[in-house]
C-alpha cells in the first residue's frame, strides 16, 4: 500500500482518486466484475435499464434481487423499452412469465420467482427452456430459485434508499456478463 493510503481497522474505502478510511461511510472496493450506483428517481432507473437492454443478446441471464419495492420492475420497464418490446413491461407477480415481442419476432421473457415455491416448481414450469430460449431471460426475485440458474449471469441486487432513490449493485460472471457490464458503465456513465 502506498503513502496515498491509509488502513484503519481493516476498512478502505475510496475517497476521490485515492483510497481512505472514513468511519462515517462505508463504500465497497469493486472490481471490473462489479458496478455500484444510485437511481436517483424511477425514470432514472428506466432510462438505465433502457441502457441495458440496447446491449442484450439472445441467451442473456439478468437477476433482480431486492425488497418489495426496490424497484425491480421500473428497471425491467427500461429494459424491454431498450430491447425494443413492443409491449409494455408489467410485473409477472401472478401470471408468474410475461413475454416481450419484438418487430422481428424475438422474444423477451420476464419471470417473476416471488410466488415460487423454490426450484421444483421452477423446473416444473419451464425454467431450463426459458434459458434455453433464444430471447434473453430476467428473473425478479432469483433468490428464490437456488442452485438452478447457471453460474454465469448478470445480478442486479436493488434496494431501497429513500422515496425516490434506489441503489443498485451489479455483479458479472461469465466472460459475457464481464463484457456486458463494461458495455453498459460506458453506454450508461460514458468512458
Amino acid at each position: 500500500m502506498d503513502s496515498s493510503m491509509e488502513r484503519a481497522e481493516g476498512k478502505v474505502l475510496v475517497e476521490g482518486n485515492r483510497l481512505t478510511y472514513n468511519r462515517a461511510i462505508v463504500m465497497p472496493i469493486l472490481t471490473d466484475q462489479t458496478l455500484e450506483f444510485i437511481s436517483h428517481s424511477a425514470e432514472q432507473t428506466r432510462r438505465l435499464g433502457v441502457r441495458l437492454g440496447e446491449l442484450l443478446q439472445p441467451t442473456d441471464l439478468i437477476c433482480l434481487s431486492g425488497d418489495l419495492g426496490s424497484g425491480k420492475t421500473t428497471l425491467v420497464q427500461g429494459i424491454a423499452r431498450g430491447w425494443g418490446a413492443l409491449d409494455e413491461a408489467t410485473s409477472p407477480t401472478f401470471v408468474i412469465i410475461n413475454q416481450y415481442r419484438r418487430a422481428d419476432s424475438a422474444r423477451m421473457y420476464h419471470l417473476d420467482a416471488f410466488r415460487l415455491s423454490g426450484s421444483a416448481e421452477a423446473e416444473a414450469m419451464g425454467i431450463y427452456e426459458l434459458l434455453d430460449s433464444d430471447g434473453p431471460l430476467v428473473i425478479e426475485w432469483p433468490e428464490r430459485i437456488p442452485g438452478i440458474l447457471p453460474e454465469e449471469r448478470w445480478w442486479v441486487q436493488m434496494q431501497w434508499v429513500d422515496e425516490s432513490r434506489r441503489r443498485l449493485r451489479i455483479d458479472a460472471a461469465g466472460s459475457r456478463y464481464i463484457r456486458l457490464l463494461r458495455d453498459f458503465q460506458k453506454s450508461a456513465f460514458g468512458g
